[in-house]
């Protein structure tokens, strides 16, 4: 699931020189092939050195924070355990917008209830939206986007070399098989006769892997990529949590994508940190390809102006008070985006986004239990 739900009995990936496109993950020529119980991975070598030396020139001062590389995120600690390296490769900063979504789709099924068994399909169904597909999501996406991270953060952990082809290959491939498989048994526990969780996953990893991997590799287009990665983070997990407890209607299907354009301004605020390699590879996000004064009005505006949407929406479907609830929290969402987001988007994107996007994902709540009853 992530934008999501996130298979490729053989994976092939292309190494990216320097004159090519690219974004949180890129390739040259790699197969993995399967044999004596190995996973033998055969890739275009890269200048490890080269690589090295821009990692020194670009490291963290001070050696960075040992919580920013638990969490995945930028100014963390170079690390030397294995299994630290490769949860911060999954960014487990990125999970709980999933995990919100599986929360938003049990509640608009209107069929969740404080039960030990819903309780426990719903924390197997995070499981499975955020470590797994998630977790697949980010680890594949700084795969082929390696070459772009030698340029704007040579010192996460695969350019820099702190974790091998061969380790990123095999993590790969176990959190897919793992989020796929956890979603057949949650058909299997939701007794449905057609797997539609599986297939959420499944449709939602093959977005993942679109999403970052040639030939067409959905970030390349700021408008294409961002939509996607917001449909991956609020429409997959919440289609995943309502078909698990209920029935997966078309209104909520459109509803949930209308929401999804939101989720496309919330990535454009990424994208605003990676200007310069973006530039570099050619890829056309939205502050490169309309300059960053442009750009940020772009992404507050398919922010604010969604929400104002589905506030109309739910007044005119006769929620009143479940709309005034969600234009309640639009206004502080404005307020951070004046005084953070607008004035400087990069210095300030952590701080904005720490101040405004609790309250978007309470009006997802809000819109998630207007829809129940």
């Amino acid at each position: 699931m992530a934008l999501t739900l996130n298979t490729l009995p053989s994976l092939r990936l292309s190494s990216i020189h320097a004159n090519r496109v690219r974004f949180q993950s890129s390739l040259s020529p790699v197969s993995v092939s399967f044999s004596r119980r190995r996973l033998s991975v055969v890739a275009a070598e890269t200048d490890a050195n080269e690589v090295k030396s821009k990692a020194s020139d670009k490291a963290p001062a001070g050696g960075g924070s040992s919580f920013n590389q638990l969490l995945g995120i930028k100014g963390a600690a170079q690390e030397t355990n294995k299994w630290k390296i490769r949860l911060q490769l999954t960014k487990p900063v990125t999970w709980p917008p999933l995990v919100w979504g599986v929360v938003c789709g049990a509640a608009a099924s209107g069929n969740f209830h404080w039960t030990i068994e819903d309780v426990a399909k719903s924390i197997a169904c995070m499981l499975m939206s955020g470590p797994f597909l998630t977790g697949y999501t980010q680890t594949i996406n700084d795969w082929y986007d390696r070459e772009i991270d030698a340029i704007n953060e040579p010192y996460r952990p695969i350019p820099s070399g702190a974790i091998s082809e061969n380790e990123v290959i095999t993590q790969i491939w176990v959190l897919l098989l793992g989020g796929l498989g956890l979603a057949g048994l949650l058909d299997v526990w939701a007794g449905h006769d057609f797997p539609t969780v599986f297939y959420l996953a499944l449709g939602g990893s093959l977005l993942s892997y679109i999403y970052s991997a040639p030939p067409l590799k959905l970030k390349q287009n700021g408008w294409i990529g961002n939509f996607a990665l917001g449909a991956s983070y609020i429409s997959l997990p919440w289609w995943a949590g309502q078909a698990l407890f209920g029935t997966l209607t078309p209104d909520i299907i459109v509803l949930t994508l209308l929401y999804s354009i939101a989720g496309l301004g919330i990535a454009i605020v990424n994208d605003f940190k990676s200007v310069e390699g973006d530039r570099a590879l050619g890829l056309q996000s939205l502050p490169v390809a309309f300059g960053a004064e442009t750009a940020k009005w772009i992404c507050v505006g398919a922010i604010d102006i969604t929400q104002l949407s589905v506030a109309g929406y739910l007044l005119g479907a006769g929620k009143p008070y479940y709309a005034l609830a969600l234009l309640a929290l639009i206004g502080p969402q404005v307020f951070f985006q004046f005084k953070y987001f607008l004035k400087d988007p990069v210095k300030y994107d952590v701080k904005y986004q720490a101040s405004a996007q609790p309250f978007l994902v309470l009006g997802l709540l809000v819109t998630a239990l207007a829809t129940s009853h």
